[in-house]
């Protein structure tokens, strides 16, 4: 049962209110005032806050702020007269629960703190389920409940241990750098050097002397002997990022590394032997690069010994609930920034993005709304251009997925663009409100007790 704190600055009304709760098998600590409630507070939590609105000093509106910003996991109930019922609504708009109006019915109180216990219960597990699925999803840094990065997740934990070559294929800001880290850290090569080069970011004079290095006098401006990448990874893993940039000639050379395991500086002719694993990563089509003749055959096949393709954020739009909330916490640690969350309704915008540039994007956008909003709260308004427009009403989906999952992620579309309507969505649906909340249950998605029974009840009052 909760554990309900009554804040009433008349003293008989006070006593009345505690004696209805404890009646009703809750525990009970009451306030005179305002300021006595946040002090009760401090000393110890309590589920449910029933507090007078106009109290001397410190209002219940007052004290309802100060619990939303110190005690979140705190219902706030508030009592009023019927002259400022203006006031407890705006502060329902606020953050309260609900409201009562004196004369108080002690029947309806009660019904309202265990609803209110109730709904909190529900949100503290749902923190607590998005906890734990960042725990289980967060492995090797990799952040993801889709069926998708589930098997990401798995290849990465297959082939980690292994010292098989690996080609990682995805669009830009998709993450492979992340996934090429996740390999590394998690294979026998992990206590050796992770070396990473970025194919497209040197110049075609430079990307030779930078991999293999080059002799003191090899060229204008070799004033002293260089360790190329190569060396640098020994005993480790070599990560190539946008491997199909390279030039066809710079292709061949290190065709030859790779195939005998050693390398010889520019301007050098003593091999030197290199134990390196590779993982390549492109935002290229290879295979096309290869008929056209700009990606030599033999060095795709030695690096593709096993491939990896990181989807799109378009084509995983259940981890993006997932990501904002990753990336919302950590800038606003940050940024010290104390936002506690996203509205749905904003979410639900940033579920509807296309994400052109990917995780990438996402982060990036996230970061600027950490530093830039002032409330507590990511709203619509807050969202740049592009994004607090209305959300489309359509859902793609990518070949091959299951239709256990297509059917999923249509109802919950479609619970969405109906303002989580069940009747409504049940309708539009062509199922019943029974089938409906069978698969919501099936999905571990929180339904309201009291709804679906109310529900249920119609449906047994029409037959």
């Amino acid at each position: 049962m909760p554990t309900v704190l009554v804040v009433e600055d008349d003293q008989s009304t006070r006593e009345s209110l505690c004696a209805a709760l404890r009646d009703g098998g809750m525990e009970v600590v009451a306030a005179a005032g305002g300021a006595e409630a946040m002090h009760r507070l401090d000393l110890a939590p309590v589920d449910v806050v029933v507090s007078d609105v106009m109290m001397p000093g410190l209002s219940g509106i007052e004290l309802l702020s100060h619990i939303q910003e110190h005690h979140p996991d705190t219902a706030v109930i508030l009592v009023t007269a019927y002259g400022t019922i203006e006031s407890a609504v705006d502060a329902m708009r606020r953050g309260a629960y609900d409201y009562v109006t004196k004369p108080i019915n002690l029947d309806r109180l009660e019904l309202l703190v265990q609803r209110a216990h109730r709904r909190q219960s529900l949100l503290r597990e749902n923190r607590e389920l998005r906890r734990q699925l960042r725990s289980q999803f967060s492995a090797a840094g990799i952040i993801g409940q889709s069926p998708s990065m589930q098997e990401i997740l798995r290849q990465v934990e297959q082939i980690a241990p292994t010292n098989a070559s690996v080609l990682i294929q995805g669009e830009s800001g998709t993450g492979k750098e992340l996934v090429a880290t996740a390999i590394h850290h998690h294979s026998q090569r992990a206590e050796g050097p992770l070396v990473k080069v970025s194919c497209v970011a040197l110049a075609e004079g430079l990307i030779e002397s930078e991999l293999f290095g080059h002799e003191r006098g090899a060229f204008t401006g070799a004033h002293r002997l260089r360790r190329g990448r190569f060396e640098l990874a020994n005993s480790g893993t070599l990560f190539l990022d946008e491997v199909g940039d390279l030039s066809v000639a710079t292709q061949l050379k290190l065709l030859r590394a790779i195939q005998e395991r050693e390398i010889e500086r520019v301007g050098g002719h003593t091999p030197i032997h290199v134990d390196v694993r590779l993982i390549a990563a492109t935002n290229r089509d290879l295979e096309e690069a290869m008929r056209e003749g700009r990606f030599r055959e033999e060095l795709y096949y030695r690096l593709k010994v096993v491939t990896l393709r990181i989807p799109p954020l378009r084509e995983r739009p259940d981890d993006i609930p997932l990501l904002s909330e990753f990336f919302l916490g950590s800038f606003c640690k940050e940024h010290q920034k104390s936002i506690r969350g996203i509205t749905p309704a904003a979410q639900q915008r940033l579920n509807a993005h296309s994400w052109p540039g990917n995780v990438r994007e996402l982060r990036n956008c996230i970061e600027s709304l950490v530093v830039t909003v002032r409330g507590e709260e990511i709203s619509v308004k807050d969202l740049p251009p592009g994004l607090s427009d209305a959300a489309p009403q359509s859902i793609d989906f990518a070949l091959g997925w299951p239709l256990e999952e297509i059917e999923r992620r249509y109802i919950l579309r479609t619970l969405e663009s109906l303002g989580n309507n069940k009747a409504r969505a049940a309708q539009v649906l062509g199922i019943s409100k029974k089938t409906l909340y069978r698969r919501l249950h099936e999905w571990g998605i929180p339904l309201d007790p009291e709804e679906e029974a109310k529900d249920e009840e119609s449906d047994q009052g029409q037959r």
